[in-house]
């Protein structure tokens, strides 16, 4: 596909109608590369023409972050200052829809001391975790992508700099269904009213637990909340009742397990680029519902340091169902980015878990939902299990097993 002005303002409008679901009035906060300075402009004017109040922009910069961890102490990395919690009380009180756009190196953070990463995100999640849970439910927020040179070299290192992002662009518009000949809108209807009949028949099964196969050597068995539900593509902000897509692409569907209930084995099948390092090649062991083991071919120290960055990053928060055939595993490729690979397969994620899957869970506090058995945390980490030939059964009240997935796909 040919990437011009034109396809490149139907997906803004995408992100900004479809995704972020803009409405008049609302203040936008957008967060991009400044490498990106040229879609960021379609995706403001998007906005506008959505009726935004006002568009803000908090840019990065994958090489002032390399910069900043290499010269900087860690004790200047870690604090919050005054201006910046300022802003965080600001976005509190505005509520802002929020855009990300996605662009960065994989490999942006080689040659930083992963403690020193990992402790400086620690102190500051501290401080902002709790202007980060005063929002939630309450706005709504988008995570699409733009690819970069760096990312789409990462992917495709044998082509030039101009092929490999060509073909980084092709398949992120194809996972995100936007075509020169087609309505994207129309096309994302369809396919969030089929995740919606999936979510359907997962509800109304009522299981209790989970237990997940492989010949690879996942084997794994976690206990679900009573009465949480599984949720899928979209959300609703409760304060305005507006219906947004917060990824962008996504495949699946999910909800948050028991905290603390789950025993055995989960093998990733794709790398985890975490913090803009890898770890590749790993597993996790939990027992008595905590993450006790992992290995790791690379980014054995990263991961180690993931899992004990607080209370809550040894449990998990998130369990997916994708279905391997999914339009990113089709692609053919690793993207090296979570939004994407995580939408490849089967996932779980260490860490948070999401309190809007128990009934009134928007106005649970996070202390009452961790209460029912939802996990608390500063991170969120998605990793991917979803192998080719991974069996997957709901279990009843009554023990009765129920096929869900089988060969890696719908049962």
């Amino acid at each position: 596909m040919q990437v011009n002005e034109k396809i490149l303002e139907k997906y803004a409008e995408l992100i900004v109608r479809t995704g972020a679901n803009v409405q008049p009035g609302q203040v936008v906060q957008l967060t991009v590369s400044v490498e990106q300075s040229a879609f960021a402009a379609l995706v403001i004017e998007a906005c506008y023409r959505a009726g935004a109040k006002k568009v803000n922009v908090e840019w990065t910069f994958d090489r002032q972050s390399w910069l900043n961890y290499r010269y900087a102490d860690q004790e200047t990395l870690s604090a919050v200052l005054p201006w910046e919690e300022a802003k965080l009380k600001q976005m509190v009180q505005d509520l802002p829809v929020r855009i990300f756009i996605a662009s960065e190196d994989p490999d942006a953070m080689n040659g930083i001391d992963p403690h020193k990463l990992s402790a400086v995100m620690q102190r500051r999640a501290t401080v902002i975790k709790p202007y980060r849970n005063a929002i939630d439910g309450k706005h709504q927020w988008v995570i699409a992508a733009c690819p970069s040179v760096a990312w789409a070299k990462k992917c495709f290192p044998e082509l030039s700099d101009e092929e490999a992002l060509a073909k980084l662009w092709d398949a992120v518009l194809q996972t995100v269904r936007v075509r020169e000949d087609n309505d994207p809108v129309a096309d994302w209807k369809a396919h969030t009213d089929f995740i919606e009949e999936k979510v359907a028949w997962l509800n109304a099964q009522a299981f209790t637990s989970l237990r997940y196969r492989s010949a690879n050597g996942t084997d794994f068995t976690v206990d679900l909340i009573p009465g949480a539900r599984w949720e899928g593509a979209g959300a609703v902000n409760t304060a305005n009742g507006a219906f947004y897509i917060p990824n962008m692409p996504t495949e699946e569907i999910f909800t948050s397990p028991m905290a603390g209930k789950c025993e055995g084995t989960l093998v990733a099948v794709k790398p985890l680029s975490w913090n803009s390092q890898l770890i590749e090649d790993f597993a996790i062991t939990f027992r008595d519902g905590r993450a006790v083991s992992c290995r790791a071919a690379r980014g054995q120290e990263l991961l180690e340091k993931m899992i004990a960055m607080d209370e809550g990053a040894a449990m998990l928060g998130e369990v997916a169902l994708v279905p391997r055939e999914s339009p990113v595993n089709r692609c053919g490729f690793l993207f090296y980015e979570t939004l994407f690979d995580e939408n490849a397969c089967c996932h779980c994620a260490l860490g948070m878990g999401f309190k809007e899957v128990l009934p009134g869970g928007d106005d649970l506090s996070v202390e009452e939902a961790r209460r029912q058995g939802v996990n608390d945390s500063i991170i969120h980490v998605d990793f991917m299990i979803g192998a080719d030939d991974l069996a997957i059964d709901g279990v009843r009240a009554d023990g009765t097993a129920v096929p869900v997935f089988r060969g890696g796909t719908w049962a």
